[in-house]
């Protein structure tokens, strides 16, 4: 759809462009033009001439523009619970963490879901993911308070609504306060989809369903979170096949395995996307290539609690769309998504395919337009196409870290995080040179070590 004359342009030019697009067409010196929140064109030279209400112009000489970063898995409020457990596999880390997340409050969540989403920001992130499940009784509004700070970050935001219904008492890992019923989560996740999701092309906000996982919810949570999601017309996500402890869960409780129990439960499909997925066997990645169900694969996560390696390269031949998470701060305190291409490529690179596991170009991929397959967005972001969103990112490579490595794309990839010059949601410039304009970077750090320490304190005094 071409752009209506009057609408304003930003012109890139002289910049190697990586477009992501289905034939993975690039440009060693090309232009990208936006018209207000859209791609208008892009190629190889210079721009169109006689371009009409151009606002400004950037010569991109010694960039690599690339699409948006797009994060599939986050749990923002661990930002202020970050450094603790450090030597836990997932189910000791997740014994000791309850405790004391299942104390946050709403001014916590907020500060940490500021925290979480400027690093990724100004790391190239322009679409990011939460999945919040720790709903406190009296804990006030949450989901308003991490929608708010993505909001006023100027970033596209996903929200998974969580849920919990098993507790201590049920056999599950969160103290008993911790949780909701099964109605009550369900009812305010739909009343929170209804509240905030917004299905247009251009949207800002959308809200999946979202219960946390199976040893934290019940099979009815499950199965009629599914049904809800199916009903309202909104994706759904979960985490599944994180641990080889997960996996004995699901076979006593259950008397199958994850991605068995999930498919039982309606959990499966290409409306839904899930965590992690690291101790998958062939039938399982053949159920999810089957149900188009996606992955979201969190390389460093799985690191730091010891969970393994994930079959991305046999997912990926097998037609499963993986995109990349960050996961949350206390299992990846670094908080960043560019990092994660490098560790997808390096991590998979371990596995049984070795050295043809993963190259630059796939790994680019992953973070971009699987990303945006997984959150169901990939007709409007994830690659730079004309008529897309204008969401992009421009890398500096002619700098030290990288100007000696002639590929750009293997520079942004095999190289030190590249910095980020410029960074575009919808149009708009959120960071520039490695610092964002939308919000202050420096109160934040503080009002993080602030609510870090009070929620210390209050999870000390039990």
């Amino acid at each position: 759809m071409a752009a209506p004359s009057a609408a304003q342009r930003i012109v890139i030019e002289n910049a190697a462009i990586a477009t992501v697009d289905a034939n993975d067409t690039e440009y060693a010196s090309g232009y990208l033009v936006v018209a207000d929140n859209r791609i208008e064109s892009l190629g190889a030279g210079k721009a169109p001439e006689n371009l009409e209400n151009v606002v400004r112009r950037i010569d991109a000489t010694g960039h690599l523009v690339t699409p948006g970063l797009v994060n599939t898995h986050h749990h923002f409020y661990q930002w202020i619970t970050r450094g603790l457990a450090t030597d836990h596999n997932l189910f000791d880390w997740l014994v000791a963490l309850y405790p004391t997340w299942a104390r946050i409050d709403e001014q916590m969540v907020r500060v940490a879901a500021q925290g979480s989403l400027a690093m990724m920001a100004r790391g190239g992130v322009t679409t990011a993911m939460d999945h919040h499940y720790v709903f406190p009784k009296g804990s006030g509004d949450l989901s308003g308070a991490i929608i708010g700070a993505a909001s006023e970050m100027g970033v596209r935001f996903t929200l998974a609504r969580g849920s919990m219904d098993r507790s201590e008492k049920d056999g599950g890992l969160p103290p008993d306060f911790a949780v909701e019923t099964t109605e009550g989560a369900l009812a305010a996740t739909e009343e929170t989809v209804k509240k905030f999701h917004d299905a247009s092309f251009d949207a800002m906000t959308q809200v999946a369903v979202a219960p946390c996982s199976p040893f934290s919810i019940s099979t009815e949570l499950l199965r009629e979170g599914a049904a809800l999601g199916r009903r309202l017309g909104v994706r759904m996500h979960t985490h599944g096949s994180e641990t080889v402890e997960e996996e004995k869960f699901c076979h006593e409780l259950f008397g199958m395995g994850p991605t068995d129990y999930f498919e039982s439960t309606g959990f499966l499909g290409e409306d839904v996307w899930m965590a992690h997925c690291v101790h998958m066997n062939d039938s399982d990645i053949a159920a999810f290539a089957r149900t188009k169900t996606g992955v979201a694969h969190c390389p460093s996560s799985n690191a730091r609690l010891a969970a393994g390696i994930a079959r991305v390269p046999d997912m990926l031949k097998a037609g499963v769309p993986v995109g990349l998470g960050v996961d949350g701060t206390a299992s990846n305190e670094s908080g960043e998504l560019h990092t994660e291409l490098r560790n997808a490529l390096l991590i998979n690179r371990l596995g049984a395919h070795r050295e043809a596991a993963l190259n630059a170009r796939q790994a680019l991929r992953l973070g971009t337009y699987g990303g945006a397959q997984v959150l169901g967005r990939a007709d409007n972001i994830g690659s730079l196409e004309a008529g897309k969103l204008a969401d992009f990112v421009l890398w500096k490579i002619d700098g030290l870290g990288h100007s000696s490595i002639a590929d750009p794309v293997t520079a942004i990839v095999f190289g030190a995080a590249a910095p980020v010059t410029a960074s575009f949601v919808n149009g708009k410039q959120i960071v520039e040179n490695n610092r964002l304009l939308t919000v202050d970077e420096d109160a934040i750090a503080r009002d993080a070590r602030t609510e870090a320490q009070r929620l210390a304190r209050i999870a000390a005094q039990g």
